[in-house]
Order: C-alpha cells, then structure tokens, then sequence
C-alpha cells in the first residue's frame, strides 16, 4: 500500500467505493429492465456484474488505499492495527460519500431521479442471519487470502460476493456504506431505511465474530 499520499488513499477509497455501488445499482437497473419480471435472471445478472467488478476494483485500487470499500473491513483491520483508528475513520467517511455518489451516478446513467428514497422492506431474522453470515464469510476470505495467498484476494471476494448473492436470503450487502448508500435507490438494489440498523448490527457481529476467529487461525505460532 502506498503510505506516502493520504490524499491519493482517500481519493481511491470514495472512488473505488464510488464505482462499486455505480456497478451494484446499475446492474440491477439493467438487469430488470432486461429480465422481462424474471427475479432469478435480474439477481444473476446483478451479482455476476458486482463480483466481476470487484476483482477489478481491488486490483486497480488494493495498491493505493488496500482497496478496503467498506467500514466493515476498515474496522477489522484498525482492530488489527494494520491502520490506524483516525485513518480507519478518514476511511469510513470517504466510503460512505463515494457510496452515495454512485448511487446517484447509477440513477444518472438510466434516467432515474438521482434523489430517491428505497421502499423495499428487507426485515426480519433471516435477513439478520444472512448478513452476519455474509459478512463473516467476506472478512474471513479477506483475512485468509492476504495471509497465505495475496495474489488471490481480488477474484477470492469476487468469487465469495457472486456465490453469496445466492446463497444468503438478503442478497449479501455485507457492507455498511453498501446498505447506507442502497436505502437511497428505490431500485432492485434497495434496501429501506427501516430495514438499515438491523443489516448494520449483523453487518458489525459478522465482522468481529471472523475477526475473532481467524485472528485465532492465522495466528503464528511462537517456538522456543
């Protein structure tokens, strides 16, 4: 990671961030305008889009800022100090409001209004589960990969984030800024903002719980 710039790191997290959601959100624009009312055809139009797109994103961007793109993952790695709690919050802000930007640049792109509130209700204790679950298996991937095989870590969350789309209830938002930023798409990718603080709970026990246990894993151990 490039520590000599903070600027460049803080530009690449709002724009990596920022193109992440342009790509969540305006996959799932394109894809149920194209699916004809197939669900099932939208959503695999929609995770093959933003597990593709982030493979790239993370190469493009892992080398400037790490390519972190959710608070989720900042917040592990400043537990791990591996940086630091005010550049873990400089992180979290610059994600949140690239987020909220691609949003609008997604709405922008398919002539939607770019202000929008969503109305998709996503409650319940399932959609808690999966998100827990969702975003343990992100941050383990995360935590596993750079450990024992870095060159792996970009297609290793791509991969993780496609198959997850499918096989958790909530479609994985597994990301914070994510949620935030998608409560403001009445889209196919939104989220309502009375379903956020229950995503955002199980969002933070998912990453502490893999924190906590991979932390364990990984851990070298020290002979005498």
């Amino acid at each position: 990671m490039d520590t000599s710039s903070p600027s460049r790191r803080l530009v690449a997290e709002t724009l990596g961030t920022g193109l992440l959601l342009a790509v969540v959100v305006g996959s799932g624009i394109m894809g149920e305008r194209l699916s004809g009312g197939n669900a099932a055809l939208a959503l695999l139009a929609n995770a093959l889009a933003t597990g593709a797109a982030l493979v790239v994103l993370i190469w493009v961007f892992g080398p400037i800022s790490g390519a972190h793109f959710n608070p989720a993952v900042t917040l592990v790695a400043a537990l791990r100090r591996d940086l630091s709690w005010r550049w873990a919050l400089a992180y979290g802000l610059v994600q949140v409001a690239g987020a909220v930007l691609g949003v609008w640049v997604a709405h922008a792109m398919f002539g939607e209004p770019i202000l929008q509130i969503s109305t998709t209700l996503r409650s319940g204790g399932a959609q808690a589960v999966s998100e827990v679950v969702a975003t343990f298996g992100l941050v383990a991937a995360i935590l596993a990969t750079t450990r024992l095989r870095p060159d792996s870590t970009a297609p290793a969350v791509g991969l993780y984030i496609t198959a997850a789309y499918w096989f958790t209830a909530s479609t994985s938002f597994a990301n914070p800024a994510v949620t935030l930023a998608r409560s403001l798409s009445d889209t196919f990718a939104g989220v309502a903002p009375a379903s956020v603080p229950a995503f955002l709970l199980a969002q933070l026990v998912g990453a502490l719980l893999a924190a906590g246990l991979f932390g364990w894993l990984l851990k070298t151990e020290t002979r005498a």
